[in-house]
């Protein structure tokens, strides 16, 4: 059986991912996200990924954050609405940091559990992670966890294993902007 590198944003996430995509394979779980913000939010769901794979049995990776390589990926986007064209370079910054990973280690196919949320862009992730792979000779997985009532299903089982779930994506930027749609109250001091 093959080995799968899956990027996880956040444990909620990759509840379903777990789920699903173990018949591809071994998965191994990549916790790569300099985008989350604060510093407190981030370890609070490194915390709840690293919880929810010793739970599963998933052999787990941090990946240490490259604040300052992400922030160069974003700059000059800082504007942009959510799902603009910052957000496409943030998911392709952590697609492209998987796919080295997965170089690094030795495993030939990656993934990602962006594709649960139905706030991302599908298309735009399923691309990138191929454009990708076809680059440094790996294989994208093309999964759409969000199907067949994917991002329910990771509701459901976020409840079960009693995960914390996240009123934002990450960045300052959608934090902000949660915030002013009243959906998270976060502190936003240190940012």
């Amino acid at each position: 059986m093959s080995r799968l590198l899956l990027h996880i944003c956040c444990a909620p996430d990759a509840t379903v991912a777990f789920e699903r995509l173990r018949q591809y394979g071994d998965v191994v779980g990549l916790f790569y996200n300099p985008n989350i913000e604060p510093l407190a939010e981030y370890r609070l769901r490194e915390a709840e990924t690293a919880k929810l794979s010793a739970l599963q049995g998933v052999e787990y990776i941090e990946e240490p954050p490259d604040r300052e390589g992400w922030l160069k990926s974003v700059a000059g986007c800082e504007d942009e609405p959510e799902r603009g064209e910052r957000c496409r370079r943030c998911i392709a910054h952590r697609l492209e940091v998987t796919a080295r990973k997965a170089v690094q280690i030795g495993i030939p196919t990656f993934a990602t559990t962006l594709t649960v949320s139905p706030h991302k862009d599908v298309e735009f992730i399923h691309q990138t992670g191929r454009e990708i792979a076809a680059r440094v000779g790996l294989e994208y997985l093309n999964e759409t966890l969000r199907k067949q009532d994917g991002f329910r299903r990771s509701v459901e089982l976020s409840r079960q294993f009693e995960l914390y779930r996240q009123n934002y994506c990450g960045c300052r930027w959608s934090m902000l902007t949660a915030r002013n749609k009243d959906d998270v109250s976060v502190d936003t001091a240190g940012i």
